[in-house]
């Protein structure tokens, strides 16, 4: 009868935090949707073979909380560094250039400043123009920092260092 309190419990606590999706699109379609009701987008340049980014998939987009505040001011897109798939921006296709055994997407390379870093989070504003970007896993807690500076555009009015000193956040 405990293990089965226990196990009732863990069900409760996992599905309390995690379980909510990231309803990731297009980057095509968030540039469509955008012109149509403008929103910032948030952009994860990841890679099959890269641990860290299956672990932001698992723990940090899984959050019900980042989850659903991701959904809500972002346009989230999903991009592979290294697709093969042409992408169109700008009148501009970007397409995929071998490189010794495996490649990289000339779009991802133009979004990261050719620093190809896996995960990368990439912040556009309104009017497609790069925010910011953020290398590295970001767990839960440094994410939510970085969504709300984004999303609130606190990084029009203050900086990152005095956003953080007095973030409250909304986790717990």
């Amino acid at each position: 009868m405990k293990k089965l309190v226990a196990i009732m419990f863990l069900f409760f606590l996992t599905s309390h935090l995690y379980g909510q999706k990231v309803n990731w699109i297009s980057f095509d379609e968030a540039v469509k949707l955008t012109k149509e009701n403008p929103k910032p987008m948030l952009i994860d340049v990841y890679t099959d073979w890269c641990g860290y980014c299956k672990k932001m998939d698992r723990i940090t987009y899984n959050n019900k909380f980042i989850s659903s505040y991701i959904n809500e001011n972002f346009y989230p897109v999903k991009l592979d560094g290294e697709q093969r798939e042409d992408l169109i921006y700008k009148d501009y296709t970007f397409t995929y250039k071998s490189s010794g055994r495996s490649g990289y997407h000339e779009f991802a390379a133009a979004l990261l400043n050719g620093k190809l870093s896996y995960p990368t989070t990439v912040f556009m504003d309104e009017e497609l123009g790069i925010l910011d970007r953020v290398p590295g896993y970001l767990s839960p807690d440094i994410m939510e920092q970085v969504i709300t500076y984004f999303a609130d555009k606190k990084y029009k009015t203050e900086t990152w260092q005095d956003f953080v000193k007095s973030f409250v956040s909304n986790l717990n």
